[in-house]
C-alpha cells in the first residue's frame, strides 16, 4: 500500500485577490517541491472528485452551500464577509473538488488501496463553520471526510489533530461534543480566529500558546496532553489538519517551529494510527502562506507519511 497524494486541477483556478497570501502558488510550491525531491515517483496520484451536496450537508446547512453556488460570480469577485474571503468563477467548484478529496481518501484507506493520504487542495477548510465562511474557508474539507466515515463505515472514534497556527474554530464548531470525534490542537493565542479558549467542549483538547512559542512548547503539549488522551481513546482513524503557518519564516503567525518539529509531530501521530487503527492517517493542507518554508515543510510532512 503506498501513500496516496491527492489533488485536482481545479484547486489552482480558485483565486482570490491579486494580493492575496492562500493563491495557487501554494500548490505549484508543493507539487514544484515533489518533483524536485525526487519524492513524487513514490506516491500514487489521484484526482479528488466532487464531494455531493449530501457530503456537504452532514457539517453544512444546506442553505449556506446554497448560498457559496449561487453567489459564486461568472466573472469577478463576491466578497463573503472582506475582502479576504471571497469568491471567483472557479470556487464552488474547486471546494467540492477540495471537500471530495477526503471522501475518496477515507474510501481508499478503509478498503486498504492505500496506506495513507495527504490532501494537496484548496481552498482550506478549517476555518468554515456549519453556516459561515472565515479565514479562507468555504466547506470544511476534514469534518466532511470525518463525517462521511461515520455514516459509511461505521467509525466511533475519530481524532482530528490541527497543528495550523490558526484554531480550528470551524471543525470545532461541527464537533464540539460530539459523540465520535475528538479533536486535538495547539494554536497561537491571541490571534484570529480568537476562539478555542472559552465555553469549550469536552471532546475538544485545546492547546492555546503565546506568540513565539516553538517546539519546546509543541513537544509539552503533545507528550503531556495529546498522547494520553489519544491512547486511551484508541481511535479508528486520524484525521489531520496540516497547517504549516507556525513555521517560523510565515509572517502569519509569531510560531517558531521548522521542518523537523513538523516531522516530529508527524511521527507521533503515525505512531499512534499504527498502533490502533492499521496507520490510517488522511491529512489535508491547511494554512503556510510563506512558500518557501511551506514547500519545503509540506514535503517533509509528507515524505514522512510515505516512510521515506
Amino acid at each position: 500500500m503506498d501513500t496516496l497524494f491527492i489533488t485536482h486541477p481545479t484547486c489552482r483556478l480558485h483565486m482570490m485577490h491579486r494580493w492575496h497570501p492562500e493563491s495557487p502558488k501554494r500548490i505549484d510550491t508543493i507539487n514544484d517541491r515533489l518533483l524536485a525531491s525526487g519524492l513524487s515517483s513514490y506516491l500514487t496520484h489521484m484526482d479528488a472528485p466532487k464531494a455531493s451536496v449530501v457530503d456537504l450537508s452532514r457539517v453544512h446547512h444546506v442553505s449556506y452551500i446554497d448560498f457559496i453556488r449561487e453567489n459564486t460570480p461568472e466573472e469577478g469577485y463576491f466578497n463573503i464577509d472582506t475582502e479576504e474571503t471571497c469568491l471567483n468563477p472557479h470556487t464552488y467548484t474547486a471546494a467540492l473538488h477540495a471537500a471530495g478529496s477526503g471522501i475518496l481518501a477515507v474510501d481508499q484507506l478503509m478498503s486498504k488501496q492505500s496506506k495513507n493520504a495527504f490532501c494537496c487542495v484548496r481552498p482550506p477548510g478549517h476555518h468554515a463553520e456549519p453556516n459561515r465562511s472565515t479565514g479562507f474557508c468555504f466547506f470544511n474539507n476534514a469534518a466532511v471526510a470525518a463525517a462521511y466515515a461515520i455514516e459509511k463505515y461505521g467509525l466511533r472514534r475519530i481524532a482530528i489533530i490541527d497543528f495550523d497556527v490558526h484554531h480550528g474554530n470551524g471543525t470545532e464548531r461541527i464537533f464540539e461534543n460530539h459523540p465520535y470525534v475528538r479533536m486535538y490542537s495547539f494554536f497561537q493565542h491571541p490571534l484570529f480566529p480568537h476562539s478555542g479558549t472559552e465555553n469549550v467542549a469536552p471532546n475538544m483538547i485545546n492547546a492555546p500558546l503565546p506568540a513565539y512559542s516553538g517546539f519546546a512548547e509543541v513537544e509539552k503539549v503533545v507528550n503531556e496532553q495529546w498522547l494520553p488522551n489519544m491512547r486511551e481513546y484508541q481511535p479508528e482513524m486520524v484525521i489531520i489538519c496540516a497547517g504549516f503557518d507556525a513555521h517560523r519564516e510565515d509572517e502569519m503567525g509569531q510560531m517558531t517551529l521548522v521542518e523537523k518539529d513538523f516531522v516530529w509531530l508527524t511521527e507521533q501521530l503515525m505512531a499512534v494510527a499504527d498502533e490502533y487503527c492499521e496507520g490510517r492517517v488522511i491529512s489535508f493542507l491547511e494554512g503556510g502562506y510563506d512558500l518557501s518554508s511551506l514547500g519545503r515543510s509540506a514535503v517533509e510532512h509528507i515524505k514522512t507519511l510515505a516512510g521515506l
